[in-house]
């Protein structure tokens, strides 16, 4: 019993049949370190990567700028080679992309300098990162075919893993900005207002309530992290911040306070 599968991988590689079969490149993965900052507003950054990319001399083809490509004469320019192998269930007929025209049926009659007529060589290349405001730490970025180039198909993907640095003074849940204020025990009672620098750097004037608890929640709406077009809150951890001594004078207004069942 004959078994030809040529006929069937030859319209796959060809794209007869409804399917067409494109080589692609390989994925490659970067790591990449921002700030909190940087992270919540979104930046721009430019990294130098050692991959595999199109040849700049001869824009991908392999040949010598100024010369010709010519039929390959492995493939006799198919870009295919059948193979027909033998075995106890019969003959199975294969078929693979040429290796000497990468499946393209032509090879250079002079071979590029740079490339060695590869069409692709590895070098270093600058590369472009947006990176979209909100990210969130371990969160991963895709580049389309901003992986390595392959010289008869298209180039695989390039993914970013973003690692964000921890801040001193927030800290990020969801869309909204935590952080923690120590207030004196003085103005916890009677309510004060503060000064508190932004993450943009810019100073928020917050008037805080006399308290009713040691702890308390107070958000500021529109300060958050920006997420879809809006902005999350900022929560401001209000903690009664307790003196560790006590004058003889404030000792004495304690008293005086404890007296009048406070």
């Amino acid at each position: 019993m004959d078994f030809d599968f040529g006929d069937i991988f030859g319209d796959i590689f060809s794209g007869r049949g409804g399917r067409q079969q494109t080589q692609r490149g390989r994925d490659i993965s970067i790591d990449l370190e921002v700030s909190f900052k940087d992270a919540v507003f979104g930046t721009t950054r430019t990294v130098l990567i050692a991959k595999v990319s199109t040849c700049a001399h001869c824009r991908g083809s392999g040949a010598k700028p100024g010369t010709e490509l010519e039929k390959c004469s492995t493939c006799n320019g198919s870009g295919k080679i059948h193979e027909t192998r033998n075995s106890i269930l019969g003959q199975f007929t294969s078929v693979r992309a040429c290796s000497a025209c990468d499946g393209s049926g032509k090879i250079p009659k002079e071979k590029c300098p740079e490339c060695k007529g590869h069409g692709v060589h590895r070098k270093q290349e600058e590369v472009k990162i947006n990176i979209p405001a909100g990210i969130d730490n371990g969160e991963m970025i895709r580049l389309p075919q901003q992986g390595e180039a392959i010289k008869t198909g298209v180039a695989g993907d390039l993914y970013v893993k973003m690692h964000v640095k921890p801040h001193a003074t927030f800290r990020r849940d969801g869309a909204n900005l935590i952080m923690t204020l120590p207030v004196k025990l003085t103005d916890s009672l009677l309510g004060t207002t503060v000064s508190i620098e932004t993450l943009e750097g810019k100073t928020l004037e917050v008037k805080i309530p006399p308290m009713k608890r040691a702890e308390e929640l107070l958000r500021v709406a529109g300060k958050g992290i920006p997420v879809d077009g809006s902005r999350g809150d900022l929560i401001i951890r209000l903690e009664v911040a307790l003196p560790h001594k006590l004058s003889s004078k404030a000792r004495k207004a304690l008293e005086d306070l404890k007296s009048e069942g406070l």
